[in-house]
């Protein structure tokens, strides 16, 4: 079955945990509904997992360091992974260390949450390796020094998300399959929001108006200006109509998504994945996508690979 494959995947010893998922989001909608007087932008969204994940690799360091190691693409010099495992190490007093293994493939500057779903994971695996035991509530509270999206992933349920990214609300999502492209180019969230442009008056919507139309509902109000700075936006909606999808933007881009129907076959080929661990990194990329673009079939999760690891 599928939702055991991201257990028997998970190898856990006294010295080490190898193969911890770190899973990507999409945001449903994304309604900006005013500002506060300190500049914070007030929203709602529902953010939903979805299965290309990053994947995590943690050894024992008794020596109380840390440390990475890129196994897959290129990562800068300290991230949120390190800056992670720092967080929990203070709050916690802990002399322990790590060595940690990345194998990146969530796109970075994509609105997918890889930085955040990375630190996450992080913080479940390093509470169980060092034997610290803190319940979710203590990791909930490092988790927002780190980043908003943080207690999303660090709760584990698809949600219904509002205020400046700290009310959640788990709230259920049907089973469905997506394309997801990203440009070449990414966004930095800074710059969107910063523009004059962004629409930040939407009128505030209640979840019942969601769950009854769950891929239709709202709109990304990032999405217009988000097309005004990257070019690649638009090229990936442009892309996704072609295949006759409906498209969207996630977070504040530059990644673009749709769903796709159940009796579509123009992905028939695509899915199942041929590997039983392609659960955790997505489906294959996808052929015909423009050049430098990444394009991946991906389906929704309903849990958290991670869900229970901490009380």
């Amino acid at each position: 079955m599928r939702n055991c494959a991201w257990f028997w995947s998970v190898e856990v010893s006294m010295k080490a945990i190898h193969d911890v998922s770190a899973p990507a989001k999409l945001n449903l909608f994304l309604h900006i509904t005013g500002r506060r007087a300190d500049g914070y932008h007030l929203l709602q969204s529902v953010f939903m997992l979805i299965d290309w994940c990053d994947r995590l690799h943690f050894e024992l360091r008794p020596d109380g360091k840390t440390s990475r190691e890129d196994l897959a693409g290129h990562l800068p010099a300290d991230d949120l992974i390190l800056q992670a495992a720092r967080a929990l190490q203070k709050a916690a007093a802990c002399p322990l260390g790590a060595h940690i293994g990345v194998e990146k493939s969530i796109p970075a500057q994509a609105g997918m949450g890889g930085g955040s779903s990375d630190a996450a994971s992080t913080l479940l695996a390093l509470n169980r390796l060092w034997r610290l035991n803190l319940p979710l509530a203590e990791l909930l509270k490092i988790g927002l020094t780190l980043g908003a999206d943080v207690p999303f992933f660090l709760q584990g349920h698809n949600a219904w998300v509002e205020g400046i990214g700290e009310k959640i609300t788990p709230t259920d999502v049907p089973r469905a399959r997506f394309v997801v492209i990203k440009p070449p180019d990414g966004l930095e969230t800074a710059r969107i929001f910063q523009s004059a442009a962004l629409k930040r008056n939407t009128a505030t919507a209640i979840i019942t108006g969601f769950a009854e139309k769950p891929f239709e509902f709202g709109c990304n109000d990032l999405q217009s200006v988000a097309q005004s700075l990257c070019p690649g936006v638009s090229q990936g909606l442009a892309w996704l109509e072609a295949q006759g999808l409906q498209g969207r933007m996630t977070g504040s881009g530059s990644a673009v998504y749709a769903k796709i129907a159940a009796g579509d076959g123009s992905f028939a080929g695509l899915w199942p994945p041929v590997r039983p661990d392609a659960w955790l990194r997505g489906g294959p990329e996808l052929k015909g996508a423009p050049v430098g673009f990444e394009a991946r079939v991906c389906e929704n999760l309903q849990l958290h690979p991670l869900a229970g690891w901490a009380a």
